[in-house]
């Protein structure tokens, strides 16, 4: 049966503490929470099976001492059902289950774990609840055996497996930021970028909003220290950045699936230069990095682009199946104007986004305000009212779109080529200048040698500048056993783990 958490309060002290006992005894690897893996399939005693799960396909410690209780009123009798946790039932004077064996298992653990150190060092020892808890089947695959989720044990792999690539072939340095802990705990995240419209003075602030249980501000200063949030990386654009970035929080529903980052419109003429204290244009593309989706948003009234504003848009460039560009306050003009603000932007992005797509645009009022039909008229708010159920329909999706690291493995065959065409003693110098001059070629030649997509290869004038601030002949040479545990990730670990827990988001 599913069970949610009941609370803690319906279970005395001293029964809690013999829970406590149970559960880290169980959770072999601290973190928490147990799985299925852990407490095997169902949780078997003498008198009883009982299914237990919660949407998330483990349990934390509240579920925990739900599922002993059900336990015990199995044993004692009473027929489960979803109406029972919430019966006149004395949850707070329910003896705990009868558990045959368990008190053996825990005196021998804690006999283990009191026994002196030898020779200066611990011995490392197997955990008794491994075969407790788990079962035979689970056994078999080690590095998932304590994996309590889908979230979790792409953390694994991507430790395990994925990172040790990125970080030999500087994949940070070129691409995308190694990710954290915190960056898979966090919900998928939507920047909004556009050109400053409005009166001066307005905020220059780069805005982080996010749930949470009421409405409050927290300083980037702080927001960046925190290991919980996937923010740490930002603390390398200095104290003039951070005091300019702050976290929002509030309750509301939308938030519980997605962040938004709302940043300050870009300034035109010297002022982006003059009046930003940072680099402004480093922030959004790191910020382009981490986030699922980019917003570019445009006024019907405010079309052209700006030289700074194309200089912001070009640092998006290896996100492009990110963007999305917003038509914002399109009832302020009537349908033939409309129509003709929609042609004059679509041959503005032209000229920036260099992509044989057509880049899709959302055309709306996105406000809380009604929309002004004596401007739009009857059709344009049919319209709208589309689009922005379209809008909401693309941001509702993209949980469900996955992060893809691909990236990785062909910037590792792009490096380790580069370094086997250095020569071995001379003329380094004048060999590397060559590589980086003729780079297409070369992306060419990986290309053709490992026959991988050419759609996928990096921007070639990116990867040419940031290139050339590094030694080749220091990179390392290609690894094939870190490739084959890369592939072995993606083409058996990760549909294994799938196959293992619920989507949340089916």
């Amino acid at each position: 049966m599913e069970i949610d958490s009941a609370p803690i309060s319906r279970c005395s002290k001293d029964h809690q503490k013999i829970y406590q006992d149970w559960f880290s005894f169980a959770d072999s690897d601290g973190d928490g929470r147990l799985t299925e893996a852990m407490l095997s399939s169902s949780l078997a005693c003498p008198t009883c099976l009982v299914k237990i799960s919660n949407w998330q396909g483990f349990l934390g410690f509240k579920e925990f001492i739900t599922a002993m209780q059900l336990v015990s009123l199995a044993q004692a009798g009473h027929a489960l059902n979803s109406d029972i946790l919430t019966s006149e039932v004395d949850f707070e004077n329910l003896q705990p289950p009868a558990m045959e064996g368990l008190d053996v298992l825990l005196a021998k653990k804690k006999r283990v774990s009191s026994e002196p150190e030898q020779n200066g060092s611990v011995q490392p020892q197997s955990s008794p609840a491994a075969s407790w808890f788990s079962s035979s089947k689970s056994a078999k695959k080690v590095s998932l055996s304590s994996v309590t989720s889908i979230i979790d044990g792409l953390k694994k792999l991507y430790v395990q497996k994925l990172k040790p690539l990125e970080v030999t072939y500087r994949f940070n340095d070129f691409v995308s930021p190694l990710l954290t802990n915190s960056d898979f705990d966090a919900k998928p995240m939507v920047m909004l970028l556009g050109a400053h419209i409005g009166p001066e003075p307005t905020t220059d602030r780069f805005v982080v909003v996010m749930n949470g249980p009421d409405e409050r501000s927290i300083p980037g200063n702080t927001v960046a220290v925190q290991a919980d949030m996937p923010f740490s990386g930002l603390t390398t654009f200095g104290t003039a950045f951070l005091s300019k970035f702050e976290c929002s929080q509030m309750p509301h529903p939308l938030l519980e699936h997605i962040t938004f980052v709302d940043t300050p419109g870009v300034l035109s003429g010297e002022k982006q230069r003059t009046q930003r204290s940072y680099d402004f244009t480093g922030v959004t593309s790191w910020f382009a990095a981490k986030c699922d989706l980019i917003l570019l948003l445009f006024d019907p009234h405010k079309l052209d682009i700006s030289d700074e504003f194309k200089r912001v848009i070009g640092s998006l460039r290896g996100h492009d199946d990110k963007i999305r560009v917003v038509l914002n306050k399109a009832d302020q003009v009537d349908t033939q104007q409309l129509m003709r603000v929609y042609g004059a932007l679509m041959w503005s992005l032209g000229k920036v986004l260099n992509t044989p797509e057509v880049m899709r645009v959302y055309i709306g009022s996105f406000n809380d305000k009604p929309i002004n039909e004596a401007a739009s008229g009857p059709i344009g708010k049919e319209l709208f009212e589309k689009e922005q159920d379209d809008l909401l329909t693309d941001l509702k999706d993209i949980p469900k779109k996955a992060c893809d690291r691909r990236a990785a493995k062909i910037h590792s065959y792009i490096i380790s080529h580069l370094k086997k065409e250095m020569p071995a003693m001379m003329g380094k110098a004048k060999t590397q200048q060559r590589l980086i001059d003729n780079l297409p070629d070369e992306f060419a030649k990986v290309q053709r040698e490992h026959h991988l997509p050419v759609g996928d290869f990096p921007n070639v004038e990116h990867f040419r500048e940031v290139l050339s601030g590094y030694s080749i002949d220091k990179f390392e040479k290609l690894k094939p056993k870190m490739i084959q545990s890369v592939d072995d990730m993606l083409g058996y670990d990760i549909p294994e783990l799938l196959k293992n827990f619920r989507n949340p988001y089916d």
